[in-house]
C-alpha cells in the first residue's frame, strides 16, 4: 500500500506544486523564499527618528500593558453642523496572545485579559477667533498625545476577552458610539457590542456579546451602519477544532485553498429582555482565501478585503441595498503578507479613495515570534494603494522609487487602475528602535500623521507625523 501512495504521489507531485504556486506563488517568492533587508525604520515624506514615536505604557502589569495590537480605529467625532473635529485612534491590544492565538497559535493560555486603548492625537490646527471655543468634543481633561486605557463597564465576570478587530460608529454632536469587537474568547469566537461616549471616553458599556455561525472564525469587522456590519472569516478549518485544528488549518492556508468567508450582520435594537441578537444574517461572499481585514469605502459602494494567503487585495462591488458582494472590481497584489486595511482619503485631490494595508514582508519570521523562539522578529511594511487618474491608467515597471525596499523591486509591474507607495518599513528589532508585527496602518486625512499597530510589539503602535521632528523615544499612557 505505501508503494502505492508513493508512486501515486509522485505521478501527481508537479500538479500539485503548481497549484500551490499558482494560488500563493507571489507570497512563496516575496514573504516566505526571501527576506528583505529594511532599515530600523523609513517613514515616507519624513524622518523615522525624528518624526515617529512609539506609543506604549509599561507602568500597568506586563498583562495589562499598551502592547501586541491586533487592530486600530479612528473613532470620527462630528461636530453639530456636521464637520469631523476630532480623530483619536481605538486599539484592540493583548499582552497574552504568545500565549492564546486562535489564527496562529498557540492555544495555551486565555485567562488574562486584553484590552481597548484609547489615543487622544493633538488637535488640527483649526483658523478661528479668539473668542471662538476650542473645538474639542473629546473629554478635555485628556491630556493630547497620550493613550488611555479603556475601562470596560459591566462586562460578565468570568467571560474572556481576547480583541482583535474593531470598530466604532461615528459620534454625531457628541452623542455616543456603537462599538464592535471580534473576540476569540476560551469556548468560541464572538463579537462584543459596546457603547461609549466623548464626554467619558475611557470607559465603554458592556452591551451584549454576539455569536453566530455566521461568524465563527471572525477576524475584521466593517460597519455599513450603526447596527450592521461585514465580518470576515479568516478559516473555515480553525485551530479550536479537535486533532485536525493542529494541521489542517495550516494546509488551508499554505494552499491559498479559498474556504473563507464575508458575512453580513444586521443586528436588532437591543432591548434587556432580547433572545435573539441578530435580525438578519447572510453570506455576502463565499470562497475566499485566508479573508483577513476588511474595509467599506465612504461611498458605501467598495468593500475591500485582505486575503492572507495569496497576498491580494480584492476590491468588491457592494449592493447597498442587499449587502451582497457583486463582483471583483480589481485585484492587489502586495509584496507581503496583508493583515488589515483601511480606505483613506486621498492625498491626491485628483484621485480617489486610496487603500491604507499593513502586513507582515516574512512569514516565517512571523511565525517564530509567535513560538516565542529567542531572539526572532518580525518586520513591518504599510503601504497605500493609489489609484490612478483615468489619463494615466497604463501600467509601469518604475514605481515607489523612495522606499529603501520599494514595491517594484517585488514586483514586474504594477496596475492598470492603482499604483503601490510605501508609507512605513521597519526590521521590526525593537531593542535598535525599530518596530514590529505591522497588523493596521491609518493615515489622518487632515493632518496626515501614519498610526501602526504591532501584533507583537512591546509598544503596541507607533505614531509618525512626517516632517515635525519632534519626537521622543516613547509616549507613555495613562490608566483610567
Amino acid at each position: 500500500m505505501q508503494i502505492h501512495i508513493n508512486a501515486l504521489y509522485n505521478k501527481f507531485q508537479p500538479f500539485f506544486q503548481g497549484i500551490i504556486w499558482q494560488r500563493s506563488g507571489e507570497l512563496i517568492k516575496n514573504s516566505i523564499l526571501i527576506r528583505s533587508s529594511f532599515p530600523h525604520g523609513y517613514i515616507a515624506g519624513g524622518q523615522y527618528a525624528s518624526d515617529c514615536t512609539t506609543v506604549s505604557y509599561t507602568k500597568d502589569k506586563p498583562e495589562e500593558s499598551l502592547s501586541s495590537c491586533e487592530d486600530e480605529t479612528f473613532w470620527e467625532l462630528h461636530d453639530a453642523q456636521g464637520k469631523v473635529v476630532e480623530r483619536p485612534v481605538i486599539l484592540s491590544c493583548d499582552p497574552g496572545r504568545r500565549a492564546w492565538n486562535t489564527v496562529m497559535g498557540p492555544m495555551r493560555n486565555p485567562d488574562p485579559l486584553g484590552g481597548l486603548w484609547l489615543y487622544v492625537p493633538e488637535p488640527k490646527v483649526v483658523w478661528r477667533k479668539k473668542t471662538d471655543p476650542e473645538p474639542r468634543i473629546l473629554d478635555t481633561k485628556l491630556a493630547t498625545n497620550k493613550a488611555y486605557r479603556i475601562t470596560l463597564k459591566n462586562y460578565p465576570q468570568n467571560h474572556d476577552f481576547h480583541p482583535l478587530g474593531v470598530e466604532v460608529w461615528p459620534s454625531h454632536g457628541g452623542n455616543s458610539s456603537n462599538l464592535y469587537v471580534v473576540n476569540h474568547a476560551r469556548a468560541r469566537t464572538v463579537v462584543e457590542h459596546f457603547v461609549i461616549n466623548p464626554a467619558n471616553p475611557t470607559e465603554a458599556q458592556h452591551i451584549r456579546t454576539i455569536q453566530s455561525g455566521y461568524f465563527r472564525s471572525a477576524n475584521g469587522l466593517a460597519l455599513t451602519s450603526p447596527d450592521a456590519f461585514y465580518v470576515s472569516n479568516d478559516h473555515l478549518i480553525t485551530r479550536r477544532m479537535p486533532f485536525i485544528g493542529h494541521f489542517l488549518p495550516v494546509i488551508e492556508s499554505v494552499l491559498g485553498l479559498p474556504f473563507g468567508f464575508i458575512s453580513h450582520i444586521t443586528l436588532n435594537e437591543y432591548t434587556s429582555s432580547e433572545s435573539n441578537a441578530i435580525a438578519k444574517a447572510s453570506f455576502a461572499k463565499l470562497f475566499i482565501p485566508f479573508p483577513n481585514g476588511v474595509a467599506l469605502s465612504s461611498s458605501g459602494t467598495e468593500v475591500a478585503v485582505a486575503s492572507s494567503s495569496v497576498s491580494k487585495i480584492v476590491i468588491y462591488e457592494r449592493d447597498p441595498e442587499t449587502n451582497e458582494l457583486k463582483y471583483e472590481k480589481d485585484v492587489v497584489t502586495v509584496p507581503f503578507v496583508p493583515d488589515n486595511l483601511h480606505f483613506s482619503p486621498s492625498s491626491n485631490s485628483n484621485s480617489g479613495e486610496e487603500i491604507i494595508v499593513a502586513g507582515h514582508p516574512n512569514f516565517p519570521d512571523l511565525t517564530k515570534v509567535a513560538a516565542n523562539v529567542t531572539g526572532a522578529t518580525s518586520g513591518s511594511w504599510v503601504v497605500a494603494i493609489v489609484p490612478k487618474a483615468e489619463e494615466n491608467r497604463q501600467r509601469s515597471r518604475r514605481f515607489d522609487p523612495d522606499a529603501p525596499v520599494s514595491t517594484s523591486s517585488k514586483m514586474i509591474m504594477d496596475g492598470e487602475n492603482y499604483t503601490l507607495h510605501t508609507l512605513f518599513q521597519s526590521n521590526g528589532k525593537e531593542a535598535k528602535g525599530g518596530f514590529p508585527g505591522s497588523t493596521t496602518g491609518l493615515v489622518d486625512p487632515e493632518t496626515r500623521a501614519l498610526y501602526v499597530s504591532g501584533l507583537y510589539a512591546k509598544g503596541g503602535m507607533i505614531v509618525c507625523k512626517p516632517g515635525s521632528g519632534n519626537a521622543k523615544n516613547s509616549v507613555r499612557g495613562k490608566k483610567k
